[in-house]
């Protein structure tokens, strides 16, 4: 689904404003998690047995992901805000080029605030004491090689390792670093509350908030004063699209990071396996429902992407499924 927003976007030039450019982004995000995120988690939920940097790199990923979605989510309002602030002046100050390079700049951002476990705040040394009394009595191949040794991160780059292959103490190996895969194994709970939930998502949580009550106050302030254009209820529905879409993200991934927030604070409480599971299930839904709401909700843009949709996709398979059965079945002119 994200694949054909983007694909709409390419194909029909009417839609290139610089809202549809963000919700691109946000596609080009989802898709992401679909193609990459998902799959990591599958793997982190199996308990494989990886070399510390390798789950490192794993559970980073998803939230970079997660935090350019939040990100664009804040650009996307900011966006909204000028449009009704500035109606005039709007065109003159906000140009796509400086729209696409402050994209750009939350990729960049996002990857800090996603990899700076990567950097050093991280649970290595509680990773390595767990599993080295399971570990130890095991046979295990080591990373005995110049990438794994001299590269502070080189070990992310190796396979899943199983304890049946070649004998090699773990106790006797210096820098082997293997242990059962999972998000709570590898990350700090303070990072995971203090810095990505607190900071990096409820900051710009409130500043959206913020943004769109002042953007529903002044359409408000329109309607009763009678004098609202067309424009203006335009630039409502889509005000009021976007807030739909922030809504959407926090339903997906607040629980998620409320659990981990009683786990840390909360020391004695017990959090049920199949209720963390759900939540995480759950924040991964939000990559099919961004689309889906802009679809629905736009009606220039949902015609368009049903159109590229049975043009491309449904009528372009049942012509493929043709043409293959004509090469099955040619037709012979018997003249």
């Amino acid at each position: 689904m994200s694949l054909l927003v983007c694909a709409t976007l390419c194909l029909h030039k009417e839609l290139r404003s610089v809202t549809n450019y963000l919700i691109a982004g946000l596609a080009v995000a989802d898709l992401g998690v679909g193609a990459l995120a998902v799959p990591f988690s599958v793997v982190l939920s199996m308990d494989y047995t990886l070399c510390f940097y390798t789950c490192l790199f794993l559970t980073c990923f998803p939230l970079v992901t997660t935090q350019f979605s939040i990100l664009l989510l804040l650009l996307v309002a900011v966006n909204a805000h000028l449009k009704i602030r500035l109606p005039t002046s709007y065109t003159i100050y906000v140009k796509k080029k400086w729209m696409m390079l402050m994209v750009a700049f939350c990729w960049l951002f996002s990857c800090l605030i996603g990899f700076s476990p990567m950097m050093g705040w991280n649970r290595f040394q509680q990773y390595v004491t767990t599993n080295r009394t399971i570990y130890s009595t095991l046979s295990i191949p080591s990373e005995r090689s110049i990438i794994g040794y001299n590269l502070p991160y080189g070990g992310f780059l190796s396979k899943v390792y199983f304890s049946n292959r070649r004998s090699f103490n773990y106790s006797e190996v210096h820098g082997s670093h293997m242990g059962a895969c999972s998000f709570t194994a590898v990350f700090s709970p303070e990072y995971q509350v203090y810095f990505v939930f607190f900071a990096c998502t409820l900051v710009p949580l409130v500043i959206m908030l913020g943004l769109y009550a002042d953007i529903f106050r002044v359409i408000h302030g329109h309607f009763m004063s009678r004098s609202i254009r067309a424009t203006k209820r335009g630039e409502a529905n889509m005000a009021s699209t976007l807030f739909m879409l922030m809504g959407i993200f926090c339903a997906c991934w607040i629980p998620l990071n409320v659990l981990n927030s009683v786990r840390l604070l909360c020391g004695h409480c017990v959090i049920p396996e199949d209720l963390n599971r759900l939540a995480v299930l759950l924040s991964h839904t939000n990559s099919l429902a961004n689309p889906l709401v802009y679809a629905m909700r736009r009606k220039n843009f949902g015609q368009a992407l049903r159109s590229v949709f049975f043009r491309y996709v449904l009528f372009g398979s049942r012509v493929k499924a043709c043409c293959a059965r004509s090469k099955v079945y040619p037709q012979h002119n018997f003249s």
